[in-house]
């Protein structure tokens, strides 16, 4: 099960983030406060399932679970870079 997921992460994170704050407490033991995981689902869905995961494993973000979170930095960025990019482009057109 936690394999889906984490597939399933890479193709909706928004989905599965909502999932596992409905289902689990996995995101309450990670963050103090409801407002991160919610300001995560707006901007960053990728790095608040990563950071989660590192908290959780781990209990601190170091390491593997370093290079995991900032991976995850990545590729939101360049999930929102690219959006942005296909926006101006049919924009152009």
């Amino acid at each position: 099960m936690p394999c889906l997921l984490g597939a399933l992460a890479l193709a909706f994170p928004r989905v599965v983030l909502f999932l596992v704050f409905l289902f689990s407490d996995y995101l309450g033991r990670a963050y103090p406060s409801v407002l991160w995981p919610l300001l995560g689902f707006l901007f960053l869905p990728l790095t608040t399932l990563a950071y989660a995961w590192a908290i959780n494993s781990n209990r601190s973000v170091e390491g593997f679970y370093l290079v995991v979170v900032v991976l995850a930095v990545l590729l939101d960025l360049g999930l929102l870079g690219g959006g942005e990019a296909s926006r101006r482009k049919r924009r152009s057109q």
